[in-house]
């Protein structure tokens, strides 16, 4: 049965945030809170726990497509190949905030993203998930919760989100109601911004 914890952005409660970093380095899934939807989420150095993550998504865990939530630029760097200047730029004017950026992987990645040349990044203009990545020391891997109700798509409810996956996950996060706009995907692998799937984030 998956555990609720209420934390708000405002001032979210360091015990409550060690308590999420405790199931995360334990294996654990999480739901949690984001500057867009909620979604899914997991420590991407736990093989175990991505590949729990890869069989609720029904895919592959070799196939699948998580992208990474870090929690600023230097760190996002650390799992990106050298980043040129205009992109680093680029990079710096639009984050945080609701974007999925798709750059090319460095050798930094863990097991589970072996053989992946490319990587989706997030770093969130929200404080809960930024301040767990802060505090597991590396960053979680993110997907989306979709709705079976394709006119709502994306859950905004935690309570009715932590009641739908309470037999799939360890930890709900509530955060209030969260958004039912994913992040804008952009492709930054040629140099030149290429919008895959627009979102929130207006470039």
């Amino acid at each position: 049965m998956a555990k609720i914890l209420k934390i708000y952005p405002e001032n979210p409660q360091e015990n409550l945030l060690d308590e999420v970093v405790k199931v995360l380095k334990s294996g654990g899934l999480i739901i949690y809170p984001s500057d867009t939807i909620y979604a899914l989420g997991c420590d991407i150095f736990n093989l175990k726990a991505m590949e729990k993550l890869a069989e609720l998504k029904s895919v592959k865990l070799e196939k699948s497509q998580f992208s990474v939530i870090c929690n600023d630029l230097s760190h996002l760097s650390h799992y990106t190949k050298a980043l040129d200047t205009p992109v680093f730029r680029f990079l710096k004017n639009h984050l945080p905030g609701p974007f999925t950026f798709i750059l090319e992987a460095s050798k930094n990645l863990p097991l589970a993203y072996k053989g992946k040349k490319t990587i989706g990044i997030r770093v969130p203009n929200h404080s809960v998930p930024k301040m767990i990545v802060e505090k597991l020391g590396h960053p979680i891997a993110s997907t989306s919760i979709h709705d079976d109700d394709d006119v709502l798509e994306y859950s905004t409810d935690p309570e009715l989100i932590a009641e739908k996956y309470d037999k799939f996950v360890d930890l709900v996060i509530d955060s209030g109601y969260g958004d039912n706009v994913a992040s804008t995907i952009v492709d930054l692998t040629s140099g030149e911004p290429e919008i895959i799937r627009q979102g929130k984030g207006i470039i």
